[in-house]
């Protein structure tokens, strides 16, 4: 593995992109009407697909980032390691432009009130796995689970406790579920989210994620283990 100033310069040259992409975004934004006319700035409402998508995404983001950190110190294994960095870089980069989206679109991080996680996408379709493996749309209550896929306090600290296979078995598990719930809210967006921009980024982690999906399966049967029922 690199040492950790070559880490640091890689990680702030994936910053120094996600910014670029941020200001590329901005301006799809500024120009979204395509008609001709001189273009405002679309400006979704607190309430919208677009908006939600950005909040709850990033917050589903910041727990992969978080996972992806912990995996790293708790293996020695190349392939993990190197998977849980390109997962941490990635989404800590689109993280990056989800926020950036809403201090643009002067609009606040946190859920507009009476309005919780996932409230943008219908019931039903949320996706994803349960703490306990189940497919079904977390309680905002249960154990700091927010939204589909995400683990839990309890799982988080079984990761954080865990050393070598163990602890690359129980990341590739968790990861699988957080991958699936972000799949899941990604085609939400993909479907009902109205800048297009930020559908093209939606459809761009569907494609990304699944792929994850599929290596993670792979890795999983190298360990003789495979993802939750």
């Amino acid at each position: 593995m690199s040492a950790c100033p070559t880490g640091r310069t890689r990680w702030v040259a994936g910053s120094a992109v996600a910014l670029a992409l941020l200001f590329a975004g901005a301006a799809a934004v500024a120009s979204a009407r395509g008609d001709g006319a001189q273009a405002g700035p679309l400006t979704p409402t607190a309430r919208s697909a677009d908006a939600g998508f950005a909040r709850d995404m990033a917050v589903h983001h910041q727990q992969a980032v978080e996972m992806s950190f912990i995996v790293r110190d708790r293996t020695r294994d190349e392939d993990v390691r190197r998977l849980a960095y390109d997962i941490a870089h990635t989404q800590a980069g689109q993280r990056g432009m989800l926020l950036g989206w809403l201090d643009l679109w002067e609009l606040p991080k946190t859920a507009p009130e009476g309005q919780g996680p996932m409230a943008w996408m219908p019931p039903g379709t949320h996706g994803g796995h349960g703490a306990h493996g189940t497919a079904a749309t977390r309680d905002a209550d249960t154990d700091g689970a927010l939204m589909p896929g995400m683990a839990t306090r309890t799982e988080l600290e079984r990761l954080d406790g865990s050393e070598g296979k163990p602890a690359e078995i129980l990341f590739l598990q968790l990861m699988t579920d957080h991958h699936e719930g972000g799949v899941a809210m990604a085609r939400g967006c993909a479907e009902r989210c109205t800048v297009p921009v930020e559908k093209r980024l939606a459809q761009g982690m569907v494609e990304a994620q699944q792929s994850e999906l599929d290596l993670m399966a792979d890795m999983l049967a190298a360990r003789g283990a495979a993802p939750r029922p």
